[in-house]
């Protein structure tokens, strides 16, 4: 099994150090999108874990777990139901083809989000005192990446402040003031940019506001995919394919293409932004990343804190006290009527 603090493979039960290297086959190739999205049945390949994993699906969150044989499975690793059933690929699949191996070790990631927990001031003082780090797990969860050269031209409206008086009246007296104004003026501009592994999460174990939090992941250390780097753990099939993910890809590639070439407009302020785009060299890739996760509930609702398995972000949700939330609310007002009281007898 993968060790993260020994960057090593090391047998789980004696502790033994094995002297093989884990380097993978080949180099990290970047797809065509075009010719992947032409022929997607023809392009896909199985996974290619082991011969004889087994798949499980959570009736109740929907992950889809790739475990190995010799692990029997008794609760979803992402949301710790028990309703989980075999799970059978209705079509091809691709494989994943680079891996980013676990960094953070168990320890670590245990002591960082026992130390989030003891952060979390709102938090009821039950939760506190629970050993919430017991069902931290480790897994590797599926991400496409997306890579796109695109060229870009740009129109808008610039807008410039400048002020004028404005004379007004008052009680019967006459004031002035400032006001200020937009003068607009048509601006053009053109921009190239390079997006270089865009990250597109292909989980549906883990909240994807949480994900969102705690990445980047720094695919510059990707490895070539090799079964020795996820042996013995858990691994999220994906869920959301190849041609969901390049939809939320070039979305997400729009959205900060638009917010670059909105930089670029002179002046104050802008109306009118119009973004012609085109796009080339776009390519994919399939890659595993890790996360450690904690999944637990109180009361009838259930949360999650994640860590990036490598940099160590973390992010999460917790239950907040209704109790210390009224308390905040009573200082503040104190605090009002305080203030209130003392400027009342100036």
């Amino acid at each position: 099994m993968w060790n993260p603090a020994k960057q090593r493979l090391v047998c789980p039960f004696c502790g033994t150090e094995s002297p093989a290297q884990l380097t993978g086959a080949g180099d990290i190739v970047e797809h065509d999108l075009a010719t992947a999205l032409r022929a997607i049945r023809d392009d896909a390949r199985g996974w290619q874990f082991a011969a004889d994993v087994r798949e499980v699906r959570c009736q109740s969150c929907n992950a889809i777990s790739v475990l190995d044989p010799a692990r029997q499975a008794q609760n979803c690793p992402f949301c710790g139901s028990a309703q989980l059933v075999p799970y059978t690929e209705t079509k091809p699949a691709f494989r994943p083809e680079s891996v980013l191996p676990f960094t953070v070790s168990e320890t670590a990631a245990r002591d960082g989000i026992r130390k989030w927990y003891g952060r979390l001031w709102l938090a009821p003082g039950a939760l506190k005192r629970r050993a919430l780090t017991d069902t931290v797990k480790g897994l590797y969860l599926p991400y496409w990446t997306f890579d796109a050269r695109v060229a870009a031209q740009w129109t808008a409206e610039a807008g410039y402040y400048y002020t004028t008086t404005e004379t007004y009246y008052e009680n019967g007296q006459m004031r002035t003031r400032e006001v200020r104004q937009v003068r607009w003026e048509p601006a053009a501009g053109q921009l190239a940019h390079f997006f270089d592994d865009d990250l597109v999460c292909a989980s549906r174990g883990v909240r994807p506001a949480l994900l969102r939090q705690v990445e980047p992941y720094p695919t510059r250390d990707l490895k070539p995919y090799d079964p020795g780097y996820v042996s013995g753990w858990v691994v999220e099939r994906y869920q959301i394919d190849l041609v969901a993910a390049a939809t939320a890809a070039r979305a997400d590639m729009d959205a900060k293409l638009n917010a670059l070439c909105a930089a670029q407009i002179p002046g104050d302020t802008y109306r009118n932004l119009v973004v012609r785009s085109q796009y080339s060299d776009q390519t994919y890739k399939h890659i595993l990343a890790p996360a450690w996760l904690l999944s637990y509930t109180f009361g009838a609702r259930s949360f999650q804190c994640v860590m990036n398995g490598v940099t160590g972000a973390i992010a999460g949700e917790y239950p907040k006290s209704p109790w210390k939330i009224a308390l905040i609310v009573i200082a503040v007002i104190i605090a009002i009527i305080v203030f209130a009281s003392a400027n009342g007898h100036h």
